[in-house]
């Protein structure tokens, strides 16, 4: 039984709750057509008793979900044995941290909008150093370096063998902004640059004198699971991350970033733009 069940988990329950109330089914009728307790209905969709991928397709089955490719998706997030490389940070970091590392090493594509930071997947070293120790309140030197730290590790999913595509919209006020110094702000945009340069990664500006645009002054980070119906979204607030997987909020978001990313340059214009601020510095 787990204590406290990742965001992963606690999605996979929710899912099962809402493929079970989609069939007409309370959790004590669901019960004894599985042939098991009701509370042992109630721990799965509470991200609290694991399932296996097999049991997850029978519990589908007696559902009448007909949906494979969502039963497939759900039994692909059943618990893996193995240990995600962020648990090294369990009691070290808050565990929204973490949650977001894991969630974002199984999203099928990443979308990513912001106003004021550099995306924490694009940042160097010493910008995000610089964001840390601008922690309200303080946090003390060596939490610093564990969050510095976990963030470089994040990265690894744009480098690894099959890299996650990435879409990043970023305003021009975020390229600006000299965090750290001239010095820092220098070396953060010519690596931004050479991150839009690979394939599996578009970075487009938004100018400051680009039409009005919605999802102003807001992060948005938006993960695309196997299946839309398990997309995330998570929004970046500063007592911590905040995911959100209704449909409606899928669907909002989806537009807000497909308005974000019309107002925006192209791909090679955005390059050319992001070369002309840092020839500025």
């Amino acid at each position: 039984m787990r204590s406290t069940p990742t965001v992963r988990q606690l999605r996979l329950g929710a899912e099962l709750r809402k493929l079970r109330e989609r069939a007409g089914l309370t959790s004590t009728q669901a019960a004894q057509l599985l042939g098991i307790k009701q509370n042992q209905v109630s721990n799965m969709e509470a991200g609290r008793h694991g399932v296996s991928p097999d049991r997850l397709r029978t519990i589908a089955c007696h559902y009448d979900c007909s949906d494979k490719a969502l039963v497939e998706a759900l039994a692909t997030m059943t618990p893996d044995r193995r240990r995600g490389w962020w648990e090294e940070y369990r009691e070290i970091l808050p565990t929204g941290m973490l949650d977001l590392a894991e969630l974002e090493h199984h999203a099928t594509r990443l979308r990513t909008a912001v106003t004021v930071h550099i995306p924490g997947l694009f940042q160097t070293t010493e910008y995000a150093r610089e964001i840390f120790r601008q922690a309200v309140p303080e946090l003390p030197p060596p939490d610093v370096e564990h969050r510095v730290s976990f963030r470089v590790k994040r990265q690894g999913i744009l480098f690894r063998e099959n890299p996650t595509p990435h879409q990043v919209i970023i305003h021009e006020a975020a390229l600006r902004m000299r965090f750290g110094g001239t010095d820092v702000s220098r070396a953060q945009l010519t690596y931004l640059l050479d991150m839009s340069a690979r394939e599996h990664i578009r970075i487009q500006v938004i100018p400051f004198d680009a039409n009005t645009f919605p999802g102003s002054g807001q992060s948005i980070y938006y993960a695309e699971g196997p299946v839309p119906q398990l997309d995330t979204v998570n929004l970046d607030q500063s007592h911590g991350p905040v995911f959100l997987d209704a449909e409606a909020q899928l669907d909002k978001y989806r537009v807000v970033l497909d308005r974000m990313e019309a107002a925006a340059l192209t791909r090679e214009q955005s390059q050319t733009f992001i070369r002309t601020i840092l020839n500025t510095l």
